[in-house]
């Protein structure tokens, strides 16, 4: 059998088998392809680290020892520099979680920030609410609390959402993201209410929804080659980025994302 066949056969059937996909891009600086583009959006950049990543996967497949696993983990180790303890202070961890659905968000690292951005559809006529935001902030704060990060922040919140968020948290937002390429300038109010309780406001350029449900199937259909990924639903993407503070050098950045067996 070509041994091209035979791998793409193993990744189909690791995927068919799966119930919940997980992708690590690794650390994209480190990129040669990537540094050949430059996308020009974060959703572009995104799909793109998705098509490679699954397509280095693919290549490395090799059957499984035991059964198929239920959570199918599409990473390819990448050697690291292990950061000196001595370092760790002149370096600043953030990310920014992109919620595709509603519902919670087993981030596991241990991090500085983390921006929550709730980007799943709405229905015709719903707004954002509080309830939307409650399950992935509770597992947050336990993170604060287990000093795996330091600082929750929001993202696109108006004022009265980040007031309702702020009276109902126990660990309150440090930070509120906004897009001005919607809003120019600040609102007043939302303006008034951060400065109050010691909220700062960011601004920051991606799109109101980071991967559209179509453009995630093409993605894993472009990595993997296989037609029938269509039925995978997009949950959540975690964007990280490692920052040497002094001199303002992205040291790392990556993509973690997950996603769930939808209906065929």
């Amino acid at each position: 059998m070509d041994p091209q066949n035979n791998m793409e056969n193993e990744a189909k059937m690791f995927l068919s088998h799966a119930k919940t996909l997980r992708l690590h891009t690794g650390n994209i600086v480190n990129r040669s392809r990537l540094k050949k583009k430059c996308p020009c959006s974060p959703s572009e950049e995104l799909q793109d680290c998705i098509q490679a990543a699954l397509s280095d996967w693919k290549a490395a497949t090799k059957p499984p020892s035991n059964d198929f696993p239920d959570t199918l983990d599409c990473s390819i180790p990448q050697p690291t520099d292990a950061i000196p303890p001595e370092e760790r202070e002149e370096l600043r961890v953030s990310v920014k979680l992109f919620l595709c659905e509603a519902g919670e968000s087993s981030i596991r690292d241990a991090l500085d920030s983390v921006i929550i951005a709730p980007t799943w559809p709405l229905a015709e006529g719903e707004n954002q609410s509080l309830a939307h935001l409650q399950p992935a902030w509770e597992e947050l704060e336990s993170l604060v609390r287990s000093q795996r990060i330091a600082a929750i922040g929001t993202s696109d919140l108006d004022k009265d959402l980040l007031e309702q968020l702020y009276t109902w948290a126990q660990v309150k937002p440090s930070s509120n993201q906004v897009n001005l390429a919607s809003c120019c300038v600040m609102p007043p109010d939302l303006t008034a209410f951060a400065k109050e309780f010691d909220i700062q406001l960011l601004t920051h350029n991606d799109p109101k929804e980071l991967m559209s449900a179509a453009t995630f199937q093409e993605a894993v259909q472009e990595g993997t080659q296989d037609l029938s990924a269509a039925i995978w639903r997009l949950e959540w993407v975690l964007r990280y980025s490692i920052i040497v503070k002094s001199r303002g050098i992205i040291k790392a950045k990556g993509y973690l994302v997950s996603a769930g067996k939808g209906s065929q």
